[in-house]
């Protein structure tokens, strides 16, 4: 099977590129003693997670607990939640994955950390709990290290808890990501208690991790593909994006337009510092100026030659997280053949 009998739109994954990124991120990370954990929110193939793995990674993130019962069934063992988890039902999931594998969650308030410690509480089996801290990202997080040591004594306090670090999503700069983590393990460290890690994340963030000072660990997800925003924002190239989506010219409404199969669903709606909705391949000079839910309308005035009816063409997308999770399959590639087509296992596990 190649290219040609793909039918459209689909996903195109490029292996080399694939093992290239992987490749270059272990080796940094070995390099500088980081521990690299790769977010799966990215790809969601249990396939490329246990190749993460087997480079080096040290276990792997998932966002949602569906992610991580996917990733469990598949035989990963080391995977890290980093989402408040809240309610009995899924309590009840978390512990089914803790009776089997080993799993750390994250907190950043009282009840959540009261919901874990009301279900789980056997001292010689105790659940990993990091408390998440904000550290400039403005999203979840304890907003001090007080209101971390805070949270760290009562983990502490839990017979069925251990306090397993300190962990954030970081905005772009390291050094101040750093400092803040550090000043928060020392008040945590003065009152008595262990702090064994520091967990930082984001690919923008991964290749300047060591900046940071003390950081024992470093999440990051996109690194595997690449986008148009990793691009845009001077973190690689486009030779360095291994996911495009594969679509069809399907009108050409006047000489400067024209009308692709696939929309929203197929190349999700977010927007970066390059102009429009993706990155056409055959035609670098065009732009995706708009998106309806099934049509990508072009503007192909500034290209030399322009597409015909019934072309095909590989458009790198802005976010690529987004946009695997609107597929259900994707196809592994070598050049213009395809080598497989894996079942995007994880797909639309949000809860």
């Amino acid at each position: 099977m190649n290219i040609d009998d793909i039918d459209t739109p689909a996903i195109l994954i490029d292996l080399d590129v694939v093992e290239a990124n992987l490749s270059r991120a272990q080796s940094y990370a070995n390099d500088h003693g980081i521990a690299l954990r790769p977010h799966v929110k990215t790809h969601r193939l249990p396939l490329f997670a246990k190749r993460q793995v087997e480079l080096g990674a040290q276990g792997i993130n998932c966002q949602k607990l569906g992610e991580a019962e996917v990733m469990a069934d598949a035989g990963l063992t080391d995977i890290l939640v980093t989402f408040n988890i809240i309610g009995a039902a899924k309590l009840d999931r978390l512990a089914a994955l803790h009776s089997r594998i080993q799993i750390a969650v994250v907190a950043d308030n009282v009840p959540v950390i009261d919901g874990y410690a009301a279900r789980f509480t056997d001292p010689d089996h105790p659940l990993d709990v990091m408390v998440e801290c904000d550290t400039g990202a403005e999203r979840n997080g304890v907003q001090s290290g007080e209101q971390a040591l805070d949270l760290a004594r009562r983990i502490t306090a839990a017979p069925g808890l251990r306090f397993a670090g300190l962990l954030t999503y970081p905005p772009s700069n390291p050094k101040a990501t750093g400092a803040w983590l550090a000043q928060a393990k020392q008040i945590i460290e003065a009152d008595g208690i262990a702090v064994p890690k520091l967990s930082s994340g984001g690919s923008p963030t991964l290749y300047s991790a060591h900046e940071s000072g003390g950081i024992d660990e470093h999440r990051a997800g996109t690194y595997i593909y690449s986008d148009r925003m990793q691009v845009a924002a001077g973190l690689g190239t486009l030779a360095d994006c291994a996911l495009s989506v594969l679509l069809t010219v399907v009108s050409r409404p006047t000489d400067t337009r024209a009308t692709l199969d696939g929309g929203s669903k197929a190349l999700a709606a977010d927007v970066c510092a390059a102009p429009g909705h993706g990155h056409i391949i055959e035609y670098p000079d065009a732009i995706l100026t708009k998106l309806s839910e099934e049509h990508a309308v072009v503007d192909v005035s500034a290209c030399d030659s322009k597409p015909m009816i019934g072309a095909r063409v590989r458009v790198i997308p802005n976010h690529v997280c987004v946009v695997v999770n609107l597929f259900d399959k994707v196809h592994l590639m070598r050049g213009d053949t395809v080598e497989q087509v894996l079942d995007v296992a994880a797909r639309g596990k949000s809860n």
